[in-house]
């Protein structure tokens, strides 16, 4: 009797441990499966299995990636210091030479006081301003810049069309990171980690926006599926950019 008492229970705990590790990798399995409540676009940063899908654009040490607007060439004025990508004064824009479509593209800036810049993205060359086609995610003091009047023109902001929310940029002279993903008419742009916006484009809000701005004047405005990135130079004031990489969605 001993004997079978004993047995039933090593049956029991048996049983026991079975369940548990069946419960266990079914929690494991509900938890990975919850999205990022942030985001309808699952981000490869956030897993590194993807890391080989990351192509660099810059990297601290040649500017082969990159051409002025509508030229070969890079316009005088922006050049390597440090690892950096940097310019002192107002000069022309640069832009890739490659074009992207859905998109993950990031990259630290740092601005000077007073500073203003932008990053361009899906842009075209049928204009003559990449602004006039392209969507801009804003760089700015936001202390000190002229265009710090409204949070439409503040840091991170889609210029000109969706504000940015408060409190997420950090000081001048430090480095800031900016994340924009793009995929279909979806696109966010992020700062620091935080998302700030996000919009559709072609939707019927986007729309009206345009058509209240003064991008209304040009009807390729926002139009692109695929195009160029650029980086604002013709505003005054020092602006560096390093670790620009790009995974194509």
């Amino acid at each position: 009797m001993k004997t079978c008492f004993g047995l039933v229970i090593a049956i029991a705990l048996v049983a026991q441990s079975t369940i548990n590790s069946i419960s266990n990798q079914s929690a494991i399995r509900n938890q990975s499966a919850v999205p990022n409540p942030q985001s309808s676009i699952q981000s490869a940063i956030r897993n590194p299995q993807s890391a080989m899908a990351w192509r660099v654009l810059f990297d601290g040490a040649n500017l082969d990636a990159w051409r002025g607007y509508k030229t070969d060439k890079i316009p005088d004025g922006w050049h390597i210091a440090g690892g950096t990508l940097a310019k002192e004064k107002p000069v022309a824009d640069i832009v890739s030479k490659e074009e992207f479509g859905d998109f993950e593209l990031e990259l630290d800036w740092r601005i000077g006081e007073a500073g203003n810049s932008g990053i361009f993205y899906r842009g075209t060359e049928e204009y003559d301003h990449i602004y006039w086609s392209a969507p801009e995610y804003q760089l700015l003091d936001d202390i000190k810049a002229a265009d710090n009047k409204t949070r439409l023109t503040c840091a991170g902001s889609l210029y000109a069309l969706v504000p940015s929310p408060p409190g997420h940029l950090k000081p001048v002279g430090d480095w800031n990171t900016t994340r924009i993903v793009a995929k279909g008419s979806h696109v966010e742009h992020w700062l620091n980690g935080v998302k700030l916006l996000e919009y559709e484009l072609g939707s019927a809000d986007w729309e009206a926006k345009v058509k209240a701005s003064k991008f209304k004047d040009w009807p390729n405005y926002g139009r692109a599926r695929r195009g160029h990135f650029a980086l604002q130079g013709d505003h005054a004031g020092s602006l560096a950019f390093r670790n620009i990489r790009v995974r194509p969605l």
